[in-house]
């Protein structure tokens, strides 16, 4: 299937609706209206059984009266009759197709079925469906309308929206309108039998009209595909997604801290994180971020915000907002004082923010804003506008404006109000130029563009593991042993394969007497832990079975008695075959490192503070693996774990390299047995600098 084919979508040679209708209550009647008033260039055939004429266009009865090439059709046909329309497109060499028709998946189980034949139609037939059960594209620049929706079509603009809702598609073309930006294209997924969200993202993303690709995400069906085709877009042109029913149900029987962690959200959060999709909390974000990025000639360098107002109000309210969105307020050189003291009233502020106050007018507002733009330590400026008492707003829109088209800065305005603001609003959103109703929100979009600015700068390189460390071979073979055995390995299995992964573990040796354990202890070397051995109790400490800082042949003999007692009284002799000693590591941080398989992405990495209150704590992070180096940073940089290993009070700087080996190794040993389902090291104790790290408690589900 060739890109022509998806390239027909957006510049097909000529179109066909099937099903067009005279018939005003009916969506092939609101098709056929809104691809002719379009302006599309191309030819157009209208298809339906009864013949006739609309909007002074012959209506054929057939797909065979067609005398022009056609590479798009548009089905509006029922249901039911879809496969054989389908069939017929094929038939006549119409490979691209738009199915608006409803009554599939979304209708129940004989509509499931159905959409399982029509799926299987395209593949033997090499078509490349869109739909079914969407309301089509739109290419504002071709120009096309292939949807349904109520006219006009929007006017020429540069954001691409491809959304898995269509209802929200048509109601965000009509939002815009009043908004003051517009669309390049929009893109209805509707059940995606075949063209997907990632082969429309590459698709929107060729077209020179588009500066950003805004993306509204209920679910994602090939994780892979999607990160591969979005990878490759992000480093040239920003995406920005809003992702819904981002939840953890389905997650809370999962057997172990990390599966039980690693909910839904986690795993779409870290494949926008590798893939660098901004991720938006609102759909008024999705397009405020967007018509920022749009508009914008160039990206910030830095975080470093300048506010300037007339009002001490709204910039304590912008500072605030500021440091909530991890921005910095922008410290000003001595020149730019001084040029600010010389221009202002006494009275007035020339710290950040600047408060020009009340009497500031529009000279006085642009003049401010250069003087601001001028200064090295400033990379984005915030103006914010309250109605001047003294002024009208239009005027201080129009004298800034001219500031503000000629700076390679980034500078959003916020004019607070309503009614007495109106005309500036308009006359800035015809200039281009990003505004908000308030600060908090204009200052959020300063970060998404500086965060877009991160993601270009990112190191998106994967670590190298040491060559003669792995010997994925040898663990192989003992999780092959295991296979029909469920739930856990065994704990000696699960450490040599630790081992086998070149992950530093704290060896266990089996006793089943007494005499057995402090004849192991003697020869370890106190101090000891002693741990139940069990594969049917899943967390070892809960149940009371792990004993540390065993000092001597006393404390080995008391720790094994009370095991044994907990055991009779639990009634679980059968499940326990007897104890693990391990050599205490002495001194060190606990962390927990651990991975598991998403459905939808595929394995992930989790790090974060480890020990018995993992789940109470929820510190915790993950990336999909393999993590680049730049995920593994974030690991650690975003979780109180990691950050205290970097030095803390009483805590020395501990020993980093190792724990980014480990979590390299982990990664690989994940990519190199998909047999393994959920890993998890808990706790790895983390010594100081050049100490090492060492796994001291693993446990794998296969």
């Amino acid at each position: 299937m060739s890109d022509e084919q998806l390239n027909a979508f957006f510049e097909p040679m000529g179109v066909v609706v099937i099903g067009a209708s005279r018939d005003e209550n009916k969506l092939g009647f609101g098709v056929a209206r809104n691809l002719l008033a379009s302006g599309y260039q191309g030819r157009v055939a209208l298809v339906n059984q009864k013949g006739g004429e609309l909007f002074g266009h012959p209506i054929i009865q057939s797909l065979d009266q067609i005398g022009f090439p056609v590479d798009l059709g548009i089905v509006v046909v029922p249901a039911q009759y879809v496969p054989e329309t389908l069939i017929a497109c094929s038939q006549k060499s119409i490979r691209s197709i738009i199915v608006i028709s409803g009554g599939f998946r979304e209708a129940g189980k004989e509509g499931a079925v159905l959409e399982e034949v029509c799926r299987k139609i395209a593949i033997e037939n090499g078509l490349r469906i869109l739909g079914p059960n969407c309301i089509g594209v739109i290419d504002t620049h071709a120009p096309l309308d292939t949807t349904f929706i109520q006219p006009p079509m929007p006017s020429p603009g540069e954001i691409a929206f491809i959304s898995q809702s269509g209802a929200l598609g048509a109601a965000m073309v009509d939002w815009a309108r009043g908004e003051g930006f517009s669309f390049s294209q929009v893109v209805s997924m509707g059940n995606q039998i075949d063209v997907s969200e990632a082969d429309m993202l590459v698709l929107a993303a060729r077209s020179d009209h588009t500066s950003v690709i805004t993306l509204y995400l209920e679910s994602i069906q090939n994780g892979p595909a999607f990160l591969r085709k979005v990878s490759s877009v992000t480093p040239r042109k920003p995406v920005i997604a809003l992702k819904v029913g981002r939840s953890r149900a389905g997650q809370l029987a999962a057997s172990s801290h990390t599966g039980a962690l690693a909910g839904k959200n986690n795993a779409y959060e870290a494949a926008f994180r590798k893939s660098g999709v901004i991720v938006a909390e609102t759909t008024k974000e999705l397009f405020e971020w967007a018509k920022m990025l749009a508009w914008t000639p160039s990206l910030p360098k830095s975080s470093n915000v300048a506010v300037l107002t007339n009002a001490g109000g709204p910039g304590v309210t912008a500072a605030d907002a500021i440091a909530k969105a991890r921005l910095t307020m922008a410290e000003y050189s001595a020149s730019t004082v001084d040029a600010l003291t010389t221009l202002l009233p006494a009275a007035a502020s020339v710290g950040n923010p600047v408060d020009m106050l009340a009497s500031a007018s529009p000279d006085i507002y642009a003049q401010c804003l250069n003087i601001l733009l001028l200064d090295p330590n400033v990379d984005m400026v915030l103006v914010i506008a309250p109605p001047p008492p003294m002024f009208k707003s239009i005027d201080v829109a129009k004298a800034i404006s001219k500031v503000i088209s000629r700076s390679e800065k980034p500078v959003v305005v916020s004019f607070m109000g309503s009614t007495l603001v109106k005309d500036a609003v308009n006359y800035l959103r015809k200039k281009k130029i990003p505004e908000y109703r308030f600060p908090e929100q204009a200052v959020r979009t300063l970060a998404a563009m500086r965060n877009y600015a991160e993601i270009r700068e990112r190191d998106y390189s994967v670590p190298l593991i040491p060559a003669g460390k792995l010997d994925i071979g040898r663990a192989l073979e003992i999780i092959n042993k295991n296979l029909d055995i469920p739930g856990f390995l065994p704990a000696k299995d699960a450490e040599r394969v630790m081992g086998y992964s070149g992950l530093p573990v704290v060896p266990l040796s089996f006793a089943e007497s007494i005499s057995e354990a402090e004849e192991i202890a003697e020869k370890m070397g106190y101090p000891v832990a002693m741990k139940i051995a069990s594969t049917k109790l899943s967390h070892k400490t809960d149940f009371g079975g792990v004993y540390l800082n065993l000092k001597s042949a006393d404390d080995v003999r008391n720790a094994f008695h009370r095991l044994h007692e907990r055991v009779e009284k639990e009634r679980l002799a059968d499940e326990v075959d007897g104890v693990f000693l391990q050599r205490m590591i002495k001194g060190g941080q606990e962390v927990i490192v651990g991975a598991v398989r998403d459905p939808v992405f595929g394995p992930m990495l989790m790090f974060g503070s480890g020990g018995v209150e993992v789940e109470g704590l929820k510190d915790v992070q993950f990336s999909l693996i393999p993590p680049s180096n730049h995920e593994i940073e974030y690991l650690l940089e975003s979780t109180w774990a990691g950050r205290k290993l970097g030095g803390f009070r009483n805590f020395g700087k501990a020993d980093l390299k190792s724990v980014k080996e480990i979590l390299a190794h982990l990664s690989s040993l994940m990519l190199a047995i998909p047999e393994i389902k959920e890993v998890e090291i808990n706790p790895v104790i983390v010594l100081e600098e050049g100490m090492g790290a060492f796994a001291v408690d693993s446990r794998i589900l296969v």
